[in-house]
């Protein structure tokens, strides 16, 4: 009997630890490997569906690979991915500017008349900069001294500006006339072979990275975002940091404007509607949350291109562009989905 059970407890030995301790450990481990993959999926989810966009799009289209279209898609993430860049400071404070694209036109028809009415062109980006940034500010002032939510301020923007936009030329194009020869560089130039709309965006994008991770401005925007009330607790001009990132929206707004009425020789009353959709929707994919605080300029540059690809790949493949619309909406839902799943497994 007891070499019986000396012979259990052998193969009991070998056999490794067994029992409620064991189980758990094992519980512990697999756990381990569960974050570990969460980890992985969310810093290198976004870039991942990049490859396998790409990958799929040379797969159902022999034209998405050319070189032509490439820098098609380089341009369009451009304008979307400039916009982006102004959407990302604003949500990571958890605000929201649905008055992007509004903004937009409204400083392409101040753009094309200046120009139109023998004004430099170098005063006439100028003016219309300031035509963008001007109504982001009225934002920002809405949302911190008129004490309006986000959502309602920038909707009511969108409409105002929009009914400006249609005012001011009276619903037609207004084409640039013999000045469009002096900013065609800014839509259709390229240095050193790179579409200078690209270089824009490039450059931008990587002032708002080193802005929103290097200077004290950008440890504010994420500590808005963050908790509001502690913020403001410990020390920081709240409202001035709210204010601040409406008006760089509004900025973003008017350089994408210059692009778009460089590339078409006109300024167009309907520029820019619906981007606003656009701009959201890349932050998100990129993994800036809509709750605040967290996200950055990266994963929206590579939202940018998700996004510009996806809709060159539906133009390809003849999907008409009201389907288009269905599908970026079911994508910010999906990403707003996942992104409260996220929150709710990390008890927040």
């Amino acid at each position: 009997m007891d070499s019986s059970l000396s012979g259990e407890q052998r193969l009991t030995t070998e056999a490794g630890p067994s029992g409620p301790a064991a189980d758990a450990r094992l519980g512990r481990l697999g756990l381990l490997r569960e974050s570990r993959l969460w980890r992985f999926i969310r810093g290198h989810g976004i870039l991942v569906a990049l490859l396998l966009l790409i990958l799929i799009g040379a797969l159902l289209s022999p034209f998405f690979l050319t070189p032509a279209n490439v820098a098609n898609v380089a341009r369009q993430a451009s304008i979307i991915g400039i916009l982006g860049v102004g959407m990302t400071f604003v949500i990571l404070t958890a605000g929201i500017d649905l008055s992007v694209g509004s903004m937009l036109g409204l400083a392409a028809i101040v753009f094309a008349t200046t120009l139109s009415a023998g004004v430099a062109w170098p005063l006439a980006i100028v003016i219309a900069l300031l035509a963008g940034s001007g109504t982001g500010a009225i934002n920002g002032l809405g949302v911190t001294k008129g004490r309006l939510q986000p959502f309602v301020m920038t909707l009511g923007m969108l409409v105002i500006a929009r009914g400006v936009t249609m005012t001011v030329s009276n619903g037609k194009p207004i084409p640039l006339g013999e000045a469009a020869a002096s900013v065609a560089w800014i839509g259709t130039g390229e240095v050193f072979g790179i579409p200078v709309p690209v270089l824009l965006f490039a450059l931008i994008a990587t002032v708002a990275w080193f802005t929103l991770k290097y200077t004290p401005f950008g440890r504010q925007v994420y500590a808005v975002g963050d908790n509001l009330e502690a913020a403001r607790l410990s020390g920081i001009s709240t409202n001035r940091t709210i204010f601040s990132v409406y008006v760089i929206s509004g900025l973003c707004a008017a350089i994408a404007a210059l692009i778009v009425v460089s590339r078409l020789t006109a300024g167009e009353p309907s520029q820019g509607t619906g981007f606003e959709l656009d701009a959201i929707a890349i932050v998100v994919i990129g993994g800036t949350s809509l709750f605040g605080g967290e996200g950055g300029v990266g994963g929206t540059v590579i939202g940018a291109a998700i996004v510009a690809a996806m809709n060159n790949l539906l133009n390809l493949l003849g999907v008409s562009p009201f389907s288009q619309q269905i599908v970026k909406g079911l994508i910010i839902l999906g990403a707003v989905y996942l992104e409260r799943r996220s929150v709710k497994s990390e008890g927040r």
